[in-house]
């Protein structure tokens, strides 16, 4: 051991849970006991697992004793941090090294030039109407056909807004049907709010409409949440067909939909919102999260004209309005189609690294679309996705097992990877190799 004991100690406790040598809620050993099998002090193990209960891994009780602590799923599924000993496969954002200039730059400008005294007060209807007028050319853009920016909410990013609808548009208890695999953010916020997720099944195409159709007949959701391009986990765009099957069903039961197109400006040809087909019954979401920087935290809401004093009253109670400083950056990358330009850079990217994972990986099943951020790719012989998570991480690798998109708690063997987050070509080539040579070694046999 290296430096100081209980330290050490702590870190490899920490290795072990990682490890799944410790499950989630196992009462961890006395500090008599550790110290003893460890030939230590209880002193030296109290100071250890006091450095674990910092980090958030192990909380303790008194008279009860030490427990690993359950992971949030989210936390689980993502690592936000990169690091240059680490392959970070496991977290969907933009390529920060193909536009960080550019994006440096008009930031510096648009902050030399807020000298709206506006910009710098309250507002009322979460933020001034030039900022959503932006938003709404924004979602424009990308298939929603919207006519007034009275109609669009700000929030503090696509997180944001899809967490605030559900709080408004449901009630604990209330189920929510969702994709059989989904964003594990989703299924965070369910799990908080106390809503009971329903996991609709999928096929080729997305969600299943006769699926969708008999959830809401047998389990009456307050809402149907949908990822319509480059869902994740899956990366399944729906086809216009498709749509119109799912606005059908929805049509017909008494629920909202909620459509989450934050990745819609990587289709090749803009397609249709599913909300224009049933306005009156649907939020549509977008931000800039995934295609300029998710530091501005700049997201849109489309609602219905009947609900939309309701959520900027909510908005307001709760966190009374988004900063209009960033969305005052926003509206200037918007209209001067800066944003526009970096989204269709990202949108090449990640076309291009596609090429690339195929390439590499091709011996491997996996779904992708030709501009994914990510792919979904189905483990091969005996391995299990969690498993092979630990594994891989145990070579610096950070996959998202697929168990952390599973609504329902499902068995899986796929495992998510993320293309967009390492932003040296030749560092990704190097950790998808990496990856290949783990899937194709004997401990998938």
């Amino acid at each position: 051991m290296g430096g100081a004991k209980y330290a050490d100690i702590a870190g490899e406790i920490e290795s072990k849970i990682d490890q799944g040598q410790f499950a989630e809620g196992e009462k961890l050993p006395t500090h008599r006991a550790l110290a003893r099998e460890l030939g230590t002090t209880s002193m030296t193990i109290a100071k250890a697992y006091g450095l674990l209960a910092e980090r958030g891994r192990i909380e303790s009780f008194v008279g009860r004793g030490s427990f690993v602590k359950e992971q949030a799923p989210l936390k689980r599924a993502i690592r936000c941090q990169l690091s240059d000993d680490e392959w970070n496969l496991s977290i969907l954002q933009p390529c920060f090294s193909e536009h960080m200039e550019a994006l440096h730059a008009q930031l510096q400008l648009s902050f030399a030039e807020l000298t709206k005294p506006a910009l710098y007060g309250y507002h009322e209807g979460s933020g001034p109407i030039e900022h959503k007028a932006s938003g709404m050319r924004w979602m424009q853009r990308y298939g929603l056909t919207v006519r007034s920016p009275e109609q669009i909410l700000l929030t503090n990013g696509a997180q944001h807004a899809l967490s605030i609808l559900i709080e408004l548009f449901s009630d604990p208890g209330d189920c929510i049907a969702v994709d059989q695999w989904t964003y594990p953010g989703l299924l965070s916020i369910a799990r908080f709010l106390k809503r009971k997720v329903i996991g609709v099944a999928m096929d080729d195409q997305g969600m299943n409409p006769d699926a969708l159709d008999e959830a809401c007949r047998r389990h009456k959701p307050a809402l149907v949440i949908l990822l319509p391009s480059h869902q994740n986990p899956t990366t399944i765009t729906l086809s216009q067909q498709r749509r119109e099957q799912l606005a059908e069903v929805i049509q017909r039961h008494p629920l909202w939909l909620i459509e989450d197109d934050i990745y819609s400006f990587l289709n090749a040809d803009c397609i249709p919102a599913i909300t224009n087909l049933i306005p009156e019954k649907s939020f549509f979401i977008h931000g800039l999260s995934k295609a300029v920087s998710p530091g501005l935290r700049c997201g849109f809401i489309k609602a219905p004209q009947s609900q939309v004093n309701v959520l900027s009253a909510y908005i307001r109670a709760t966190v009374w309005m988004p900063s209009p400083l960033m969305f005052e950056v926003a509206r200037n990358l918007i209209e001067s189609d800066l944003a526009f330009e970096l989204a269709e850079a990202q949108r090449k990217l990640a076309y291009h690294r596609q090429r690339l994972a195929k390439k590499i990986l091709g011996n491997q099943r996996f779904r992708a679309q030709d501009a994914s951020y990510h792919l979904w790719l189905e483990l091969p012989g005996n391995w299990q996705a969690d498993r092979f998570a630990l594994t891989a991480k145990e070579r610096g690798l950070l996959v998202s097992s697929g168990s952390y998109f599973s609504a329902e708690g499902e068995e899986t063997q796929s495992i998510r990877l993320s293309l967009m987050a390492i932003s040296e070509e030749a560092f990704l080539d190097d950790g998808l190799r990496a990856v290949s040579s783990l899937l194709n070694g004997p401990l998938g046999g």
